[in-house]
């Protein structure tokens, strides 16, 4: 088939690649989202699946908005036979669903119709679910509600973060994905209706979502950092500055105040509503990330000092 890759982040490059690689599918362009402003010196870089085209020499198409109408008269122009779909991080009008003839085909980063939504994996970690996965199905109008065609699996670890889980289902979804398009191409796949019960939502965790709450049980804790882990980065508050705060170890038995620090020599621990918990990674404002036990022998809490 004639393809039009749809995709921005880096989540999104295993699946390109597969289907660059494959012999079955031809991928004639990809669509992603315009540049953008990047690190620290905050200038402007094309997104890693326009990179990634531009090194295959695949012409990128980077519409501010996908109903716009130069970039309808060129997809139509292409004549893609399906349009896949990996993170790309734009609504589809109906006006670009309709151009391809199997329509647009979307790598969803869980088991529909679970965690519909902008963070699905995130949000999986969050409410500790045991299992995670990916699915692809068919986009339509309504916010990942379309018939599926395949699911893949991935047991969610203790020490997952949501950075190690969306790796790994990046990897194992490109499979699934490059699968599916096989499929549909030779007409033994077909999509069945997602089922009515078990929709839930993971609309996208803000940097206010990812305080910490102290006053929390440490799992709850100790979920919020993992899911909130690389972006947008868990954080609390400690003399008036923002800290972020890496993934942490729950040490039962030991008992602090809500938020209290203890810090000696080998560890940093801090109180939960619960058990404490030890500090891994720290990354104080406007500073480079440093060990808990570094951070702390600058800072120097005194006693009873407290996260906010």
């Amino acid at each position: 088939m004639r393809l039009v890759f749809a995709g921005t982040p880096e989540t999104a490059l295993p699946s390109l690649r597969a289907l660059i690689d494959s012999p079955r599918h031809e991928v004639v362009a990809v669509v992603t989202r315009p540049d953008a402003q990047s690190g620290r010196g905050r200038k402007v870089h094309p997104s890693p699946v326009a990179e990634l085209a531009e090194e295959a020499g695949i012409e990128v198409l980077r519409p501010a908005k996908a109903g716009d109408p130069e970039f309808l008269d060129r997809l139509r122009a292409l004549e893609p036979d399906c349009c896949p779909v990996v993170a790309y991080g734009a609504l589809l009008p109906q006006s670009a669903l309709d151009i391809p003839r199997q329509g647009w085909i979307n790598l969803h980063f869980s088991i529909l119709p679970a965690w519909r939504g902008a963070a699905p994996v995130q949000h999986s970690i969050l409410h500790g679910d045991e299992i995670g996965g990916a699915t692809t199905f068919q986009i339509v109008k309504e916010l990942d509600a379309g018939p599926v065609y395949g699911v893949v699996t991935e047991e969610i670890r203790p020490d997952d973060t949501s950075g190690s889980l969306l790796e790994r289902l990046s990897v194992s979804g490109a499979g699934l994905l490059a699968a599916t398009l096989d499929g549909v191409e030779d007409g033994t796949l077909e999509a069945r209706p997602q089922p009515a019960e078990g929709v839930t939502i993971a609309p996208k965790i803000t940097v206010v979502d990812a305080r910490i709450d102290w006053s929390k049980p440490a799992m709850h804790v100790d979920r919020r950092i993992r899911a909130c882990s690389p972006a947008p980065g868990a954080w609390s508050e400690f003399r008036g500055q923002r800290v972020k705060l890496g993934p942490v170890r729950m040490v039962p038995g030991e008992r602090l105040p809500e938020g209290e620090i203890a810090a000696s020599k080998a560890r940093v621990l801090v109180g939960t509503a619960t058990d404490a918990v030890e500090l891994g990674e720290v990354q104080p404002q406007g500073k480079r990330l440093m060990g808990a036990v570094e951070w702390a022998r600058g800072v120097r809490p005194e006693s009873k000092e407290i996260f906010k």
